[in-house]
């Protein structure tokens, strides 16, 4: 039996849906990255044995980086592996480390909400211009940062609800 008490319901049920999408964010951008490695190969296979080009690998490498790089970003939220400097966070009392806690996270659902505004706007507004060479929307560009925005918002919100209801569980934001 343990000593710490469990989270109430609404903090698991909660939990178990951010995980959920945070796995399946890992996931996205894990086939993404596989997918832009087999047509690299494919890329150099047919530079230098086929001796003809294929054009699309650099048009659809640049969207799958897109989904890497966002959807990883995202996640990285999620599980408090993000890039962070929390070196003056540590060194100051624990009621102004809760004070730059709370600051962070709604800096990030500032942030997150600003990213998938005006993502949309983007995504919108490039949607019937086509690729050249692919022949797919421009918005597909844009959509990737526009969803992560979303997330962003969704996850660092659940940090804040955590967070005044006495569940955190990051590790560098309240000891």
């Amino acid at each position: 039996m343990s000593d710490t008490p469990e989270a109430p319901a609404f903090i698991r049920r909660m939990d178990a849906v951010l995980d959920l999408i945070s796995r399946i964010c890992f996931l996205v951008a894990g086939v993404a990255l596989v997918v832009m490695t087999v047509i690299f190969a494919w890329l150099v296979f047919g530079r230098y044995v086929l001796n003809d080009t294929p054009t699309w690998v650099e048009q659809v490498s640049l969207l799958l980086v897109m989904v890497i790089a966002f959807f990883g970003a995202a996640a990285g939220i999620h599980q408090n592996t993000h890039l962070s400097v929390v070196l003056f966070r540590n060194i100051v009392p624990d009621r102004v480390r809760i004070g730059f806690v709370v600051l962070t996270d709604v800096l990030m659902i500032v942030f997150g909400s600003m990213m998938f505004w005006y993502g949309a706007e983007l995504t919108i507004f490039k949607w019937k211009t086509l690729i050249p060479l692919i022949q797919w929307s421009e918005g597909l560009r844009s959509l990737p940062m526009t969803i992560s925005g979303a997330l962003i918002f969704l996850f660092s919100a659940g940090h804040l609800i955590r967070l005044f209801l006495g569940w955190d569980k990051r590790q560098d934001s309240i000891e």
